[in-house]
């Protein structure tokens, strides 16, 4: 009997005798090492490698509570739902996400392909790394991944059977807290401000009433519109790159959702990695270069969406209704719109919530760091409230700039 016939939280000495008797991966003679290397918020991530022949695995281990806080108590079928959704999105996206080598629902572990050759997005970002191919790359991932699995390409009970083997109640009370909920009005006395902002942001969000409201329409958008097999949590650290490759991770959160949060979380996050560099970086050539590629980077994520959206839809639409005329114009204008809101919310709740991002906090001139969370909150608020004006890609750049040049 093998002691990983029951569960328990893995340590990096379990994990290498784990990964010695579970996975047909290392050699019989391989000698094996293995390290914690995660710092997310949910689960435990460790790398095993042969020191022999370099060959190396990733094993993603999820607990009962978040890796972040024991508050959060998690559902182990996360780590199914995670591996599965690889899978899948490995057959409409190839080359997009990481190869899958074993689910163990036991241990609940999925053991995956190790990208330690690529880099985490958000942390290149933030170095000021350019990646030419990310908005092809990413556009191709969403339009495959979102558009293929609706209901208007979709068999109706196949959509509905997998709208229920995917439910994932715990992880989206996250989102409907952190996301739809927190960072509009700190119910649970759990935000995180920057002090400097504290009196700006209770008059300019949490008593803003027309500002709630619509985000009290879009939280129950959220909750009751399973649209698409969406990933969940799209940010710049959901996503290994280099200059060559793209490759999405993480996509525990996934469950039947609106398509434009997955857009929406991608083009909020290019907007952090603008407002680090416009609050980082010294004036001239190189700034300007850079900032170029974001705001283009921006530009394509959504045009280049756009694009490969109809060009998928002439292929590959099945429902009857969803070829009257007309339609098709109507249905996209909604994703658009559901994107623009979900970047307001994302660039939110990454400010005044629980879980913010780097690309702001590394800010260290005070002067430069309140800036970057005013440009990036007043934008939010356009974002949300002018939600049904976006349909191109230099809408949402006008934006950005338009508010960033008023301050």
């Amino acid at each position: 009997m093998s002691r990983f016939d029951s569960y328990f939280l893995m340590k990096p000495s379990d994990v290498v005798e784990y990964a010695r008797e579970k996975l047909d991966f290392f050699a019989p003679d391989s000698v094996l090492e293995g390290k914690e290397i995660g710092d997310g918020n949910i689960n435990y991530i460790f790398r095993v490698w042969d020191t022999k022949s370099g060959k190396s695995v990733i094993i993603k281990q999820a607990g009962h509570t978040a890796r972040i806080s024991d508050a959060f108590v998690l559902s182990t079928d996360r780590t199914r739902i995670e591996a599965e959704i690889l899978q899948l999105e490995h057959d409409l996206a190839p080359g997009l996400v990481p190869l899958v080598y074993k689910y163990d629902d036991v241990m609940s572990t999925c053991c995956m392909e190790d990208l330690s050759d690529h880099v985490i997005m958000r942390a290149a970002l933030i170095q000021h790394q350019k990646f030419p191919r990310f908005a092809e790359d990413i556009s191709t991932f969403m339009v495959n991944t979102l558009l293929l699995t609706t209901d208007v390409v979709l068999d109706h009970k196949k959509k509905k059977a997998m709208v229920k083997s995917f439910i994932n109640p715990e992880l989206c009370e996250i989102s409907e807290d952190l996301v739809y909920t927190e960072p509009f009005n700190n119910y649970n006395n759990r935000n995180i401000v920057f002090p400097p902002n504290q009196e700006w942001v209770e008059k300019e969000i949490y008593n803003d009433k027309q500002l709630l409201l619509e985000v009290a329409k879009l939280k129950f958008e959220f909750l009751t519109h399973a649209q698409s097999l969406i990933h969940g949590d799209l940010h710049t650290g959901s996503i290994f790159i280099k200059t060559d490759s793209t490759k999405v991770i993480d996509p525990e959160f996934a469950f039947y959702g609106p398509m434009g949060y997955d857009i929406g979380n991608v083009v909020a996050n290019m907007i952090f990695a603008w407002a680090n560099a416009d609050a980082t970086m010294s004036d001239g050539t190189e700034k300007d270069d850079y900032i170029g590629w974001v705001e283009k980077t921006i530009l394509d994520v959504v045009d280049l969406f756009i694009k490969k959206f109809n060009v998928a839809w002439q292929k590959n639409v099945t429902e009857v209704l969803a070829k009257v005329p007309g339609f098709q114009e109507w249905y996209l204008q909604t994703v658009l719109s559901d994107t623009a809101a979900v970047t307001g919310m994302e660039l939110s709740r990454r400010i005044v919530g629980l879980a913010q991002v780097k690309d702001i906090t590394t800010i260290a001139d005070e002067k430069a760091r309140l800036r970057a969370e005013r440009i990036c909150l007043l934008s939010a608020k356009r974002f949300i409230m002018a939600r049904e004006t976006y349909k191109s890609g230099a809408d949402f750049l006008k934006t950005l700039k338009d508010v960033a040049a008023a301050l």
